[in-house]
């Protein structure tokens, strides 16, 4: 066993030096990084340092506290050697599951690991968020940092301070080692030379296979979309048709990724005939295409189509995430027009007001927008898809980096199949005009909501808005916050029914009602704060569709004879999904 062992762990130590070499070549025929810091945390952190050195009685008062702690919790571990059963000094926080292995309690070296690392780390955490006199914005970019800094040193991220990876390499005689070390070879070589941690397996799903299986036909197409039409399920359906654009940071099918979770088939269901933008994986051909492009080639040109095909003057619209900040502007610049195509729209956890929108406000300064221009620049005029999937994922280390770093490499387990995972690794490329446009224009200087937005000849004000809109919001939706959702509902000018949903920028929206999962708050009154709506809304069990359906029937006409996607004015161009949404970014 013995011998066993040290050949494994051999064989892991040359599969992981042969993987980091082959990566050093492929980095060496690549520019220069632009920048050491690209997130340019250094002048922050210097002002917050600057400020604690400032403080001396508060550094003094806080090292005083922090080695108080560290007395407790050496009294702590002798009394448990002394075999009694002290209260642990510091406990995990609620949901963090890095500490679940039975080990980091019974053990007492790794419980006495993990709670001088949870000390440690509690007291760096809180110094940065109590020190005083720094500019707020200032202050969250260091504390964000910081905390992906203690969150990187955790034991749990290591080998020789896990209790489940050693354990795993005991019993397996170091071939989970081996393992490991093979994902780890095989992520780098995945990514290029750069670690793209694999979150499922990818080879399991195939897009129009098992996942985006809901029949239809790609009814049109133009630059930057194909317009899917959704085949019925019910023998009638609403007269005014229904329009749904998703983010083009992801592919349209997370409303589709299996038929017991399907958004699409469910609204089908419901007798609505669903229509979705499924946009383009640009390259460096679209790189010249702008905010105001996705608006006119996007929402104007998709409307009319839809319009066309159903027969109607009228639709109904959804906007999910960022393509609700886009259809916002699309309605502002048709309220100052006088066009009324649009008869009711819907917000999926989408802002219009950025003033609250989360960590992402952190790597939206002008310094930040500079290097990310110039690694458009570089990369022939588009984001690559892995940028922005990096950035979302450093939003919940924990849960999207580290744990899988563990699970993959240090235990040397497969990932398992997960559809949504799958999903969300799909991502698509960013075209440099729009997606700067938009760092700047919204979450940089929030210009939507002061009136200083212009776009297609108009000055865009969302109180001209007068269509009904229905805003869903989620609960713990990191990415686009409830509080912002929020301040987005009262900017318009017409009637918003504002909902809450359980869970975050997910799975709060995709909550098929069989599920029975989570829960929904309603408030028919929108008052000033979202404190206020919160104090006297009424709580629901379960998704909160039906509640939007029972509102969007009351705005889509009288019941018609069901359309054929294959018998409209628009000839099928091919059966959905399309094929925009079956390109895959090679970076």
């Amino acid at each position: 066993m013995l011998e066993t062992l040290s050949a494994n762990l051999a064989r892991a130590a040359v599969t992981a030096q042969g993987a980091i070499a082959e990566a050093a070549l492929r980095q060496a025929d690549r520019p220069a990084a632009l920048t050491p810091d690209p997130f340019h945390v250094a002048p922050a952190m210097n002002e917050v340092m600057s400020r604690l050195a400032a403080q001396p009685d508060k550094l003094m008062r806080a090292q005083a506290d922090l080695f108080g702690r560290y007395m407790d919790l050496w009294q702590s571990a002798a009394r448990r050697a002394a075999g009694e059963e002290p209260q642990p000094v510091v406990t995990p926080a609620s949901g963090d599951k890095r500490f679940n292995d039975p080990d980091w309690v019974s053990n007492p070296m790794f419980d006495m690991m993990k709670q001088s690392y949870l000390l440690s780390s509690n007291w760096l955490n809180s110094l940065v968020s109590g020190v005083e006199g720094v500019d707020p914005s200032t202050k969250r970019r260091v504390e964000f940092f910081t905390k992906m800094l203690t969150d990187a040193f955790s034991p749990s991220n290591f080998l020789i301070s896990n209790p489940a990876a050693l354990r795993e390499a005991m019993q397996t005689n170091g071939e989970s080692l081996v393992r490991g070390m093979e994902n780890f070879a095989a992520d780098l070589e995945r990514g290029g030379g750069q670690l793209a941690i694999s979150q499922t397996d990818l080879e399991k799903f195939k897009v129009g296979e098992n996942v985006a299986t809901a029949p239809g036909k790609v009814v049109y197409q133009n630059d930057i979309l194909q317009l899917l039409q959704f085949d019925p399920t019910t023998e009638q359906v609403h007269e005014i048709p229904l329009l749904i654009f998703p983010p083009w940071i992801n592919k349209f099918y997370i409303m589709d990724l299996r038929p017991e979770n399907s958004m699409i088939r469910w609204l089908t269901g419901q007798g609505f005939t669903v229509f979705v933008a499924s946009w383009v994986n640009p390259d460096a051909k679209l790189a010249a295409k702008t905010f105001e492009d996705y608006m006119l080639e996007g929402v104007y040109d998709a409307t009319q189509q839809v319009m066309t095909q159903a027969g109607v003057d009228r639709v109904n619209t959804v906007g999910y995430c960022i393509g609700g900040t886009l259809l916002s502007c699309a309605l502002a610049h048709m309220a100052a027009r006088g066009d009324k195509r649009i008869n009711s729209t819907t917000f999926f956890a989408a802002q219009q007001d950025f003033a609250e929108a989360g960590d992402l406000l952190l790597f939206t300064n002008e310094e930040w927008l500079q290097s990310i221009e110039q690694q458009m620049d570089q990369t022939g005029g588009f984001l690559p898809s892995q940028s922005m999937a990096d950035t979302f994922n450093a939003l919940r280390g924990n849960d999207l980096i580290w744990s899988f770093f563990v699970s993959n490499y240090l235990m040397g387990k497969e990932p398992r199949p997960f559809d949504l995972l799958f999903w969300n690794a799909d991502q698509t490329r960013m075209p440099k005009s729009l997606h700067m446009f938009y760092l700047r224009n919204f979450y940089k200087d929030n210009a939507l909501t002061q009136g200083l937005l212009s776009l297609g000849g108009e000055t865009l004000d969302l109180k001209k808005v007068k269509t009904p809109i229905y805003v869903q919001s989620s609960k713990d939706d990191h990415i686009a916050p409830f509080r912002s959702v929020y301040r987005g509902a009262k900017a318009f000018g017409g009637p918003v029914t504002f909902t809450m949903a359980g869970s975050g920028h997910i799975a709060g929206v995709i909550n098929h009602p069989d599920a029975k999962k989570y829960q929904h708050w309603t408030n028919e009154a929108l008052p000033e704060t979202v404190d206020a709506w919160i104090s006297n809304a009424t709580e629901h069990a379960g998704s909160w569709w039906p509640h939007w359906s029972t509102w969007l029937k009351a705005r889509s006409g009288a019941l018609v004879p069901a359309r054929d996607p294959a018998k409209g004015p628009l000839k099928p161009l091919e059966n959905a999904p399309g094929s925009y949404v079956l390109v895959r970014s090679d970076v």
